[in-house]
């Protein structure tokens, strides 16, 4: 009777923390739409007539473009999650788009990791969360390389003078987080069972077959959603080539990635961004605010909806000493 009991209770919290999930996901999406100063939903939807964005041919195009992002992404999460254990496209799909709706409430979006790690055994969760990070430190790479060859473009092309003050600090803290990096892995400094020396010898073993595809959905992936930006430049009647275009949408992810900023203001950060990039090509703020809301809204948006079937409908992994 009181372990009877005992399952109930699980079930109901367990029922209460997906409604949570999605509620709160739900309610997240509902305030970017509705309460944006930036740019008020009725505005952003004129801008979508006025431009003829809201046809077959337009919308169609631009959900393939979601669809090949999201793709990648899955392919490269199916390839990482290989080297412990195999699971199909569909698990892969389910296991992305579920931490994706998990994520977007949390801070910087770490709620993706735990949610990951859930479809696993206990014993194999550590290992989900390290091969994670490292999917998306193989994003961040090419977010940063692209980015620095679109800065380079910016800096010799329009002699953006760059204040040394505001870089101090940036330089100082970089140095002394590389010798707390250093001093903890030469130490193996170990936290719940994490140390930076196991995660480097973690990232050695890992076979190359795997580093090289997760490389290359990565680069796939970074290009697939650049491309569509420029997409809805074409679209929205924004005047710039596509090497402008290219260089400045590189540039624009790289100021993204490197202000530090808690994810809940993602798409604000992004907008202010690419207002400020795209002002040297004297474009105009009303379609750059609209083209940044548009990808926010094909990318996280409608996965994350998705997504929010896969939460309610997720059930814990059973423990298990296989693939370990």
């Amino acid at each position: 009777m009181q372990q009877s009991t005992l399952h109930k209770s699980k079930q109901f919290f367990a029922l209460v923390t997906k409604l949570f999930i999605v509620i709160g996901c739900s309610f997240y999406i509902y305030l970017k739409l509705t309460d944006n100063e930036q740019l008020h939903f009725s505005t952003y939807f004129s801008s979508l007539e006025n431009n003829a964005i809201i046809s077959l041919q337009h919308l169609s195009i631009l959900l393939l473009f979601s669809v090949f992002n999201w793709s990648l992404e899955i392919l490269k999460w199916k390839t990482l999650v290989s080297s412990i254990q195999k699971i199909d496209f569909k698990n892969a799909a389910i296991q992305c788009l579920a931490s994706l709706t998990a994520s977007l409430i949390t801070p910087n979006r770490i709620g993706e990791y735990g949610a990951k790690a859930l479809y696993f055994a206990k014993n194999q969760r550590k290992k989900i969360v390290v091969l994670n990070l490292i999917g998306n430190l193989f994003q961040l790479f090419f977010t940063l390389v692209f980015g620095a060859i679109g800065i380079s473009y910016f800096i010799t092309t329009f002699n953006i003078d760059i204040p040394v003050q505001p870089i101090i600090p940036i330089l100082i803290l970089s140095i002394v987080s590389l010798h707390i990096f250093w001093t903890l892995y030469k130490r193996d400094f170990t936290f719940k069972g994490y140390s930076i020396k196991s995660f480097v010898n973690f990232i050695r073993n890992t076979p190359r077959e795997l580093v090289l595809k997760t490389s290359l959905y990565s680069g796939l992936r970074y290009l697939i959603f650049s491309h569509q930006f420029y997409f809805l430049l074409l679209l929205f009647s924004v005047d710039v080539s596509y090497i402008e275009a290219m260089f400045a949408i590189f540039s624009m992810y790289f100021l993204a990635s490197i202000i530090p900023m808690l994810s809940i203001f993602d798409i604000v950060l992004k907008s202010s961004v690419a207002i400020w990039v795209f002002s040297f090509f004297n474009a105009n703020g009303l379609p750059i605010l609209s083209i940044t809301l548009s990808m926010w809204i094909l990318n996280f948006v409608l996965p994350s909806i998705i997504g929010s079937y896969f939460v309610l409908t997720f059930n814990h992994a059973k423990p298990s000493a296989a693939n370990e």
